[in-house]
């Protein structure tokens, strides 16, 4: 009985893991990528593996082992989390970040090197794979806004023709809306932060991304609704495939 009990939760773990997974076939292989938490997570295509925003503690990329490359979005600690950083395995890797960022690293990591910095607007590239930086930011633009034009990038890779998008923390800016031919899209929506999800639906519908993940949508009195984010971007626009994923597993 026992043997059984524990054969059904392995199962059910499995399962739950597999859940998490998503497969995006390239013309080079499959992308997988892996939700972790909140605006974090990992992607692993023709074997390098790419940490975005890694947070919540190093055990929660375990399953990724050694980064290849780490990209980091802001300042904020749900986007550069020190003790994650720390902790993480980073021998091999490279990271790129905007140049605030970079201020800080040289006090959570003073002994990294391997730091590339981009602002917005500019691109470069890691065995095969461009990232192009981009803006994010808050409406309307303020220089006291949390979020304010040029400190924080969101990020667009190119790997093997497929188009990636991270938002960052952002609301609905032209920048996103003038996106095109975007394949994967990760979209924020958590007010007072970013944006609600009648916002981020209606940026979504104007750059029509193939797949969209609403994520990092968590506010201070629970989560935004991103069933309803869903249901008014498929009321408007079917062929947009809309990935609901938990993105709070605990």
């Amino acid at each position: 009985m026992k043997l059984c009990t524990l054969l059904v939760l392995l199962l059910f773990n499995g399962f739950t893991a597999l859940a998490q997974t998503d497969i995006i076939e390239t013309n080079k292989g499959p992308l997988e990528i892996h939700p972790v938490l909140h605006g974090s997570l990992w992607l692993k295509w023709n074997n390098i593996k790419i940490a975005v925003d890694p947070y919540g503690g190093a055990t929660r990329f375990t399953e990724m082992g050694e980064a290849d490359l780490v990209i980091i979005t802001d300042i904020h600690g749900d986007h550069l989390d020190s003790s994650t950083l720390a902790a993480m395995n980073l021998g091999k890797a490279k990271l790129i970040v905007p140049a605030a960022v970079a201020e800080r690293l040289k006090v959570v990591l003073p002994s990294f090197k391997n730091i590339e910095v981009l602002a917005n607007g500019a691109q470069t590239s890691f065995k095969d794979i461009t990232i192009t930086a981009l803006p994010m930011y808050n409406l309307p633009e303020t220089a006291d806004s949390r979020h304010p034009k040029g400190r924080g990038n969101g990020y667009l890779l190119n790997i093997a023709g497929k188009q990636v998008y991270f938002s960052g923390d952002t609301e609905d800016i032209p920048e996103m809306r003038a996106l095109k031919n975007v394949d994967v899209a990760f979209v924020c929506m958590n007010l007072p932060y970013t944006m609600d999800e009648k916002q981020a639906a209606s940026a979504v519908l104007e750059f029509k991304p193939k797949i969209v993940y609403p994520y990092h949508y968590r506010k201070p009195d629970g989560f935004t609704d991103v069933k309803e984010f869903a249901r008014m971007v498929n009321e408007k626009d079917k062929a947009i495939d809309v990935r609901l994923r938990n993105w709070y597993p605990g």
